[in-house]
């Protein structure tokens, strides 16, 4: 391939999963939560309790932007922070029970909807997006 033409298939790749993941938000967007809370939400829901600096890290932002994305979860009742048992010094973040709710029933709304949009192609079409899931995979680790 010409390095030409890579950098137009990365160009529409871009494109591509800009339009998906603006579709995702769409569909789970049921309140005024912003991309940086539910995405906070999804982690802690994924990996479970964590600093606000680990939270920070994980999600590739300065803990104050963390700070500031916390702030509106905690007074929602969303998250709530706890002393770490290990270290007093410190507090966990995590779930409350109606954070929980709010980030499986977003999980929920991208995956039904997931499902049914790939419904509408052929199994050969959908052999040909898993295809590509793997080398996307790949494309990550490298």
């Amino acid at each position: 391939m010409s390095t030409a033409h890579a950098a137009d298939v990365a160009r529409d790749l871009k494109v591509v999963f800009g339009r998906l993941r603006r579709r995702l938000r769409e569909v789970a967007d049921a309140d005024d939560l912003t991309p940086s809370q539910a995405s906070a939400l999804s982690r802690l829901l994924r990996d479970g309790a964590a600093t606000a600096s680990g939270l920070a890290g994980a999600e590739g932002v300065r803990p104050q932007s963390m700070a500031a994305t916390l702030a509106p979860l905690e007074q929602r009742g969303f998250i709530r922070r706890d002393q770490d048992p290990d270290d007093g010094r410190r507090q966990l973040v995590q779930l409350t029970d109606s954070g929980r709710e709010r980030a499986e029933g977003t999980r929920q709304a991208r995956e039904e909807w997931l499902t049914r949009a790939l419904g509408e192609y052929t199994e050969a079409e959908r052999r040909t997006i898993a295809d590509a899931l793997t080398l996307l995979d790949k494309l990550t680790q490298s």
